[in-house]
């Protein structure tokens, strides 16, 4: 009999190997969980032929993915897209499963029985379905998976379309619409004569706890965190949020809620404080994990026999969802002012299953609101969705051009907009983004009278810029017909001011295929990209971080007395050395991020008196430290030197060089041990 240690090390296997082919083919990683779940459950390899054994530990999963959806649950967020969220969001959501329960309806009355009919104890179509069954399957299906949906429009740059904020509003309100299904899915399973007073007093409870907690919740949080990370201890600060987080689901379980509805609560209280951010990094690595568990437990449920043999009833569940949530955010986009192909992109981008409706689907098998062999055809068509999903993405423009033909018309109208604002223009600056950075630029190309044309994305930026007469249209800047309206072959030089090394490596694509004459400027926020955007053709790369530590030190050397002549020869000096400057720093505990592991650093070297490279000269010492360069020797008393290749090293000496970490280990090795 296989033990816990057994299953677990099983599962954690499975699910690297699961991430790892995800991985190859660009899919997200918890189609993998799914898939690995499959395979080695009991209805396929049987390696694990019972997932109770971690279980209880894959349930901590939702606990902690509720966690996160609570820290993303602020105020301010909400109001800015109100609209969005709480007008299309909820339309959907509620209309998904008053859909779920007119199908139903409809088909028990052209069947003519239903799950109470005692003549067939099974229910509707032999699955046990009942009114109550059907609301909770309509809330599986309402939700879309926010997981593969954003990392993909990230991927694309379409966060910030006008599709992509619709998608993302609808996305948020399925997120908080999951908490009132996890208090109603259990309260669904009471009798027809205890469900009006179960749904009333979970209803009861929910707002009182979560009354009690929201109350006076954030002001206890806030004082217990500060508290806590006085310490300066990240163990304790770790410890104490798992304690957090656990102790309010348990709170909640005690209530006869759910563990997920008291991680959401902690989640909205840390939300609140200024640990937001550092919480939210802390506990990824336990959501990540733990939630790949919780799939893997999903996917064992699987009998691929049952879908195999009934591959027509599959297909049919896969075919069908997926049309009508397409239809019904599509209408509902339109409904709600959006024009014809954002209403057909936010249809497609939302047509799919989601990570949420496996856990309400989960829950209500619990609750006996889905019949066992239920569970097979509706997970099979809700994986079968989520596989569709970056196809669907993919060819997403095809699909809405063959669609709408005034989505080709209103394109060629916002390309002939574009082509008329840069008609007249010739020998100009085009800028990519007209925030902050786009702005500035602008102003001083206005003060040297240079002619610039600016793409930007936001309408309302847009809008106001072009009405204050500025030269900026709304425009996709990774978009060749945008670029070429733009006046792309006829520009000086091109600016891309997002910090985002994706965007740029898209744009400088189509600028070195179309108009490699034409010079492009880089904006980043560090230079962790910096060879990259150089390689892909990048004329300059301006990371912010070092502009930022150059008008730092220049003004700290005027503060102290340097004149400024020399102040600026110094930072002309340093931005001339081709921006090596902040690559080549002392690197901290907090630098040592997974980003930084490649990045080259300085480190010093003091030599002790048995150090085995004590008199040799920095010339011999250079081949035996292969990658590993000397910037600066100090001497003993105090001296810096240039490391000229003569100079003899003694003891005492601290050499500072300059490679990346592994290297840099080899190296201080070999100066002290030989």
């Amino acid at each position: 009999m296989a033990t816990t240690l057994d299953l677990t090390l099983l599962y954690l296997f499975a699910a690297v190997i699961g991430v790892v082919v995800c991985r190859l083919f660009k899919l997200p990683p918890m189609l993998g969980y799914l898939v690995v779940g499959v395979v080695i459950g009991p209805n396929a390899l049987a390696l694990a032929k019972d997932s109770s054994g971690v279980e209880h530990l894959a349930e901590f999963g939702v606990v902690f993915l509720m966690f996160v959806i609570g820290l993303e649950f602020n105020l301010p967020k909400l109001k800015s897209m109100r609209s969005l969220v709480f007008g299309l969001g909820s339309s959907q959501v509620l209309l998904t499963m008053a859909a779920t329960m007119l199908g139903y309806v409809g088909l028990a009355a052209v069947v003519g029985w239903t799950g109470e009919d005692s003549a067939h104890p099974n229910g509707l179509l032999g699955w046990g379905l009942n009114w109550q069954s059907s609301i909770a399957l309509g809330g599986a299906l309402a939700m879309s998976s926010t997981a593969i949906v954003v990392k993909m429009m990230a991927e694309r740059l379409e966060l910030d379309t006008e599709h992509g904020k619709r998608v993302l509003g609808i996305l948020l309100f399925q997120d908080l619409a999951v908490v009132p299904l996890l208090v109603l899915i259990p309260t669904l399973s009471a009798g027809p004569a205890d469900l009006t007073r179960a749904l009333f007093f979970a209803t009861l409870k929910a707002t009182v706890l979560l009354g009690l907690l929201l109350a006076g919740g954030q002001k206890v949080m806030h004082w217990w965190l500060t508290l806590v990370a006085r310490r300066k201890s990240e163990e304790l600060f770790m410890l104490n949020l798992l304690l957090v987080t656990l102790g309010l689901a348990w709170l909640t379980e005690h209530f006869g809620l759910s563990l997920a509805l008291g991680a959401f609560v902690a989640g909205m209280l840390v939300a609140e404080t200024e640990y937001k951010h550092q919480v939210e990094a802390d506990i990824r690595p336990f959501h990540d994990v733990l939630l790949g568990l919780f799939f893997i437990t999903i996917g064992m449920k699987l009998d691929w026999h049952h879908v195999v043999d009934h591959w027509a009833l599959v297909a049919l569940l896969t075919t069908l969802p997926v049309l009508f949530k397409f239809a019904l955010v599509a209408s509902l986009a339109r409904w709600f002012g959006a024009q014809a192909g954002v209403a057909l992109r936010t249809g497609l981008y939302l047509a799919q299953a989601g990570e949420f409706g496996f856990v309400l689907l989960s829950l209500a098998s619990e609750h006996g609101l889905i019949a066992p062999q239920a569970q097979s055809p509706l997970l099979a068509s809700m994986v079968l969705s989520m596989l569709a999903t970056p196809i669907i993405i993919m060819y997403s423009n095809r699909i809405v051009t063959r669609l709408s033909s005034t989505d080709w018309m209103m394109q060629s109208l916002a390309m002939t907009k574009i082509a008329t604002k840069a008609i007249n223009t010739d020998k100009h600056v085009l800028i990519c983004g007209y925030g902050r950075s786009g702005q500035n630029l602008a102003r001083l190309l206005e003060i040297e009278h240079i002619p610039y044309i600016a793409l930007d994305l936001d309408p309302d930026r847009v809008q106001q810029a072009a009405a204050a007469g500025q030269n900026v249209v709304f425009g996709d800047a990774t978009r060749l017909q945008s670029l070429m309206a733009a006046g792309l072959s006829r520009a000086n030089a091109v600016v891309i001011t997002w910090p985002s090394v994706p965007a740029a490596l898209k744009i400088l694509a189509l600028v070195h295929e179309q108009a490699p004459h034409v010079p492009t400027v880089v904006r980043t926020i560090d230079d962790s990209g910096l060879d990259v955007l150089q390689t892909a053709g990048a004329a300059a790369v301006v990371p912010e971080a070092i502009e930022g530590s150059l008008m730092l030190a220049s003004q700290a050397l005027a503060l102290v007395g340097v004149p400024m002549r020399r102040v600026l020869r110094l930072v002309r000096e340093q931005r001339s050395a081709r921006y090596g400057l902040l690559r080549d720093y002392f690197h901290g505990a907090d630098d040592d991020s997974v980003d930084e592991l490649e990045l080259k650093r300085l480190q010093s070297v003091t030599l002790g008196a048995d150090a085995a490279c004590t008199g040799l000269s920095i010339g011999e010492l250079q081949p035996m430290m292969e990658a590993v360069a000397v910037v600066s020797l100090r001497r003993a008393g105090g001296a810096v030197v240039a490391p000229d290749p003569a100079a003899r090293v003694q003891a005492g000496d601290t050499l500072v060089l300059s490679g990346r970490p592994q290297d840099l280990a080899r190296a201080e090795h070999t100066l002290l041990n030989g």
